[in-house]
């Protein structure tokens, strides 16, 4: 079993990444309108691992023989004046998304919850990797805001899809 304070940030956890999944959603449809194919499938893809992080939430805490609840999401941004103000808002995102891995691992620790200390571990290494691309992206499309070719040509090139992390906790329903 899992420490009932944990088991309750969890849950609340699962929505916030359900939140971001919606939030990358909007952020690679905004990119889409402007005929950035590149960025657009940086984010659509950034809304999967956001969801899947969610569904590996779900997974630890059916597996942990813990109640799960899914909670609602606040909507979205949608409109944004130009191409810097989405990477921005993922870096805000992704910045609030590490305080809160931290926060878990934490209440884990005060809690004594060794089994879920070590289920957050990947997260915490998630979230470095996650802030530091976003950060990189934001400094390109910071630079490059008048020149999406040139935004476009990054991304191709720097952006690699990484394929399966076999650390990776299960996803739920996969």
């Amino acid at each position: 079993m899992a420490a009932p304070r944990f088991v309750e940030q969890l849950n609340e956890q699962i929505d916030n990444e359900f939140g971001a999944h919606q939030q990358y959603v909007a952020i690679a449809a905004y990119y889409d309108a402007l005929t950035m194919p590149q960025m657009a499938a940086l984010f659509y893809s950034q809304a999967i691992e956001e969801r899947d992080h969610a569904m590996m939430m779900v997974k630890y805490l059916l597996d942990a023989d813990e109640s799960v609840v899914i909670g609602g999401v606040d909507a979205p941004r949608c409109d944004f004046s130009n191409v810097v103000e989405p990477v921005q808002l993922a870096l805000e995102q992704e910045k609030r998304v590490t305080e809160q891995i931290n926060a878990l691992t934490k209440t884990a620790r005060e809690e004594s919850d060794f089994a879920s200390d070590q289920f957050m571990q990947w997260f915490i290494k998630e979230q470095v990797e996650e802030v530091a691309k976003i950060s990189d992206l934001l400094a390109v499309v910071s630079r490059s805001k008048d020149d999406y070719e040139r935004i476009e040509d990054w991304v191709a090139r720097e952006v690699q899809s990484q394929g399966t992390d076999p650390t990776a906790p299960a996803v739920a329903g996969a």
